[in-house]
């Protein structure tokens, strides 16, 4: 089945032998980006050096639009065979953004907000970047509904880090 995973650096050695993705997103500050993994091929690995910040002016390194056209270039190139992987620090915020943008551009506009509450049922602990989802409303042209779909999900559980999340592509 296709699908997405969600995971925090933490366990991503764990997620990487258990699921064999094919593709690998690693959502870090510039200043603490891994390596690819070991056996894993570079030219499926995206690293995004990017802050978890939601204010463009503040700190450095914080998500633009670039960041959005690199992911979306990258996960349309993914052929779904093997799972896809997207991690950041804690898997709460960057990675659960860019998990939003990717089935929101495979599964097409108008369904957002049905995006967002089978998120928030599979990941309580949930809160996509702000700014990163600004840039890929953005990018897929939604018009302030890929926006409006996270204020639907109502309030995350507070966790200091989440764990590996599975998101079907059919059937969410």
């Amino acid at each position: 089945m296709p699908r997405l995973l969600v995971a925090p650096l933490s366990s991503l050695p764990d997620a990487l032998a258990a699921h064999a993705p094919s593709h690998l997103v690693s959502l870090l500050s510039p200043e603490h980006m891994i390596d690819t993994p070991a056996g894993f091929p570079a030219a499926m690995h995206l690293r995004l050096g990017v802050n978890d910040i939601i204010d463009p002016t503040a700190g450095t390194a914080p998500p633009a639009r670039r960041h959005i056209d690199e992911l979306l270039a990258f996960s349309r190139g993914w052929d779904t065979s093997q799972p896809l992987l997207i991690h950041c620090w804690a898997g709460i915020s960057r990675s659960m953004a860019s998990a939003f943008t990717i089935l929101c551009d495979r599964l097409g506009p108008d369904r957002e907000i049905e995006i967002a509450r089978a998120m928030r049922q599979r990941a309580p602990h949930a809160q996509p970047n702000r700014l990163l989802v600004q840039h890929a409303d953005d990018a897929l042209g939604r018009k302030g509904k890929m926006i409006a779909a996270l204020n639907s999900m109502g309030p995350p559980l507070v966790v200091e880090e989440g764990i590996t999340t599975t998101f079907p592509l059919v059937g969410l």
